[in-house]
């Protein structure tokens, strides 16, 4: 058995590996090397490319890169294998090019047949264009429909039907998030920051104050030392005497008086103290969910009470003008967004407050003499907790 060969072009006797195999020869090999043969190869598809009139790229060599690297033909540069990302349908398993020319490669392509990479992921995610969603921002004023303050930028959708509903800003949207689109948490929440839930029931009742005021926090950072000191050396009590002027045996008391759970929502367990930003009282004890959500909301009762009539689909309104024409509508009483600008909300939102406060429209088109509670109990709890129970898992009835 050979193991080395000439070729018959360049002439140099090279390992047979060097070679193709072929039948038709009287070793099995081919006679001429791989990389002669590239050559020839290159000669006649160039020959035959200008016979037809087309260009052709400049003949590149065989490479050989070294074990655990790769070429990326794009920047030109040998990488590591780590540098590529995966594609099961290559032979390598790699991807041909890097991942930061891949990313580039990616782009260019969403632009070339999309428009931009903003309107491939708009049609992608909410089967929507961006021309659609600047549509969607001029009729709502260019305003996002909940807390009538910052700019419409975010897409937002039903996660049950996945149609989308409005535009609204990253604070709103997040909120929403937050809170599962449950309209029964915003409203409890909305009740909550106005001192009217049953969670400052309970701390009046127990400290005649629906709130619970802290000691006064330290100044100076060497009466800081010692207070941290004294109040048992940990991180948990140094935090909470700094930032809520409470101790952990304030913080034990009040989450035992909620029995373990959310003093909003009371569905999930608490875990992160509330406090009005402006006074410093700690209200509860709020689970995540409640506690960004409200924080994502500006604290903003307002604000809750609005979001839970969107996600029902009692906020915004389609309004017929006499030119059959339609505007929406999202305040009470009604007004044109086209004819506000996006600086103009504040005494809308503040009426618009005021009127929910009072006469909340959540339910307000059901019939059969059910009240607005009624009705958010019939039309809520089923969608709730069966959004629910496949995430949260089924917590055992207290004694």
């Amino acid at each position: 058995m050979i193991r080395e060969k000439e070729c018959k072009d360049c002439g140099q006797v090279k390992p047979v590996a060097e070679f193709w195999k072929r039948k038709a020869s009287q070793d099995g090999w081919a006679l001429y090397c791989k990389e002669c043969f590239a050559q020839r190869n290159s000669r006649s598809y160039r020959k035959k490319q200008r016979s037809l009139g087309k260009e052709t790229r400049e003949f590149r060599r065989r490479r050989s890169d070294p074990e655990g690297m790769k070429y990326c033909p794009r920047c030109k540069a040998v990488k590591t294998v780590e540098e590529f990302g995966r594609n099961r349908s290559e032979k390598s398993g790699k991807s041909a090019y890097c991942k930061p020319c891949w990313n580039v490669i990616t782009r260019e392509h969403r632009e070339s047949r999309h428009g931009s990479s903003r309107n491939y992921l708009l049609k992608l995610r909410y089967g929507v264009t961006e021309e659609e969603v600047r549509q969607m921002i001029a009729r709502q004023g260019g305003v996002c429909v909940i807390c009538l303050r910052a700019a419409a930028k975010h897409v937002d959708h039903d996660h049950f039907s996945g149609a989308v509903r409005h535009i609204l800003c990253f604070k709103c949207n997040g909120a929403l998030g937050q809170f599962e689109d449950d309209p029964q948490r915003m409203l409890l929440a909305a009740d909550y920051l106005e001192l009217r839930g049953s969670q400052a029931r309970m701390l009046e009742n127990e400290l005649e104050e629906p709130v619970f005021r802290g000691r006064a926090r330290p100044e100076s950072r060497g009466v800081g030392r010692v207070a941290w000191g004294t109040l048992g050396g940990t991180s948990r009590a140094g935090h909470l005497y700094h930032r809520y002027g409470i101790t952990e045996g304030d913080a034990d008391w009040l989450l035992k008086r909620q029995v373990g759970l959310c003093g909003v929502c009371s569905d999930r367990p608490g875990e992160h103290i509330d406090h009005d930003h402006g006074t410093g009282a700690v209200r509860g004890v709020a689970c995540t969910g409640c506690n960004t959500g409200m924080g994502q909301f500006g604290d903003d009762a307002t604000c809750l009470r609005r979001a839970a009539d969107y996600v029902m689909g009692e906020l915004v309104k389609t309004v017929s003008l006499d030119d059959d024409a339609t505007r929406l509508s999202f305040t009470l009483p009604d007004v044109d967004p086209a004819t506000v600008g996006l600086n103009g909300w504040r005494r809308y939102f503040e009426a618009d407050g005021e009127r929910r406060r009072d006469n909340p429209s959540f339910g307000a088109g059901a019939g059969g003499g059910l009240t607005p509670i009624e009705v958010l109990v019939r039309e809520v709890v089923a969608r709730s907790r069966a959004a629910r129970r496949s995430s949260v898992p089924v917590r055992e009835s207290r004694p």
